[in-house]
């Protein structure tokens, strides 16, 4: 504000904070170029970090006046990107916006006079079908361009509901959740409940390329690491640096909530959510952060769920106040987290203040791990494989005999610092009791 208590005639539109691990982003495209009118929240330009793709909305209405970071450039959070004019009024529509010249009573007031347009030369006879003249003059943002292509979406099919029919991420991501989208039968599984098994290769599949003549060796052309890996690097060596890291282990018959979760047609996970999250009221010192001597006890659990993005790494976002869901809300949640983590269409907020995380590598098979602390969290549950095998059970009587049970291991990774043994073990077997007791 000014001393007057107006508003500054320029405001800065700067890189966000996309969460506490990420520190910079890559600006891929500017919505609007200098001169335009852009209106409050009006989406200005998309960026990418290492985490996710996302549209930055204008802070204030105003004439956008400067551009200060080009297409491509990587700057850290908090560098001004573009400067916009609050004092401008929207007038005529800039050139850009419509094709036309300018015609703004400013420059009427200057005695200016617009140059007239240039007409459009006349289109050359093209073999295009009426179906495909509407598609060519729709635009996507490059967010909505790549959902559409990794989800194998046809945008012409996709109804806008953004300003003028534009279509945005969240269109695209509805229209996949709704069973429309290629990707809607082929969207891998968050969660398995049996080991691993690798699917057959196709018939017709083209066979492996023949290998060097004996003695000759060719090394492979090295690969930079993406930015992601680089960033998920930085970020779990920075953890085990900071960290006292010990891990926990237990033993759980899932029998019960495989049962269960057939049932109500969801997956483990949510059960082992929820079994979780009460566990997290029950033992409020592991929904905390620790940040160098400070330890901040949580009231909401602000649930992690790690999501697997293949060859780009993973990510974590988060449900909000989890402990409000039932096991249905859960499932529900995290599967639309899931999509749209692999869709790049997570907001800065789907990524921010988590206070626990679940981490589910068992869907590959695995039977144990030692999972790194999400920091500045103090503990992350590691759920592994869920398998059949015989184990030793005992009745009501205290007799023993031998059964076919679903298992799994639960691992607790937790930080010294902040807890103790005992009171891992305590947690853990509280986890456990809950599974078991369905």
């Amino acid at each position: 504000m000014g001393a007057s208590g107006t508003p500054e005639p320029l405001v800065d539109v700067v890189m966000p904070q996309m969460g506490v691990s990420v520190s910079e982003g890559t600006i891929v495209a500017w919505r609007k170029q200098v001169g335009d009118w852009v209106a409050y929240e009006e989406p200005l330009v998309d960026i990418s970090t290492d985490k996710i793709d996302t549209e930055v909305p204008s802070p204030a209405a105003g004439r956008l006046t400067e551009i200060v970071v080009e297409i491509g450039t990587t700057v850290d959070v908090g560098t001004v990107l573009a400067r916009l004019a609050t004092d401008a009024r929207p007038g005529e529509p800039h050139a850009s916006e419509n094709g036309a010249p300018p015609t703004s009573e400013a420059a009427a007031a200057k005695g200016e006079t617009p140059a007239p347009a240039t007409p459009d030369p006349a289109p050359e006879p093209a073999a295009a079908t009426p179906a495909q003249a509407p598609r060519s003059r729709r635009r996507y943002s490059p967010v909505v361009s790549r959902i559409a292509e990794e989800h194998g979406v046809d945008l012409s099919q996709v109804e806008g509901t953004g300003r003028g029919g534009r279509v945005r991420k969240q269109d695209v991501l509805a229209y996949v959740e709704n069973g429309n989208g290629a990707a809607a039968e082929t969207e891998p599984p968050l969660h398995i409940e049996s080991p691993y098994r690798p699917d057959p290769a196709p018939a017709g599949a083209p066979a492996p390329a023949a290998s060097a003549p004996a003695g000759v060796y060719e090394p492979p052309a090295p690969q930079p690491l993406s930015r992601m890996r680089q960033s998920i690097g930085a970020h779990m060596k920075r953890s085990l640096e900071t960290a006292a890291t010990c891990t926990t282990w237990i033993e759980v018959d899932m029998t019960a909530v495989q049962r269960e979760r057939r049932k109500l047609g969801v997956t483990a996970l949510a059960f082992v959510a929820r079994a979780v999250i009460d566990a997290l009221r029950e033992f409020p010192a592991l929904n905390a952060w620790m940040e160098g001597e400070k330890h901040t006890v949580h009231d909401d659990v602000n649930l992690g769920i790690a999501v697997s993005l293949g060859e780009d790494g993973l990510i974590v976002p988060v449900i909000r106040s989890a402990q409000d869901l039932s096991v249905e809300g859960l499932a529900k949640r995290i599967k639309e987290l899931a999509m749209r983590a692999r869709g790049r269409a997570l907001s800065p907020d789907d990524v921010q203040a988590g206070t626990f995380t679940i981490t589910n590598p068992g869907q590959y098979g695995s039977i144990m791990a030692t999972p790194v602390i999400n920091q500045p969290q103090v503990a992350i549950l590691d759920l592994e494989a869920i398998v059949k095998r015989p184990v030793v059970v005992t009745d009501a009587q205290g007799d023993d005999s031998i059964a076919i049970r679903e298992m799994t291991i639960l691992g607790l990774s937790w930080d010294h610092r902040a807890l103790d043994g005992a009171l891992s073990a305590q947690f853990l077997a509280a986890v456990k009791r809950r599974l078991e007791g369905l």
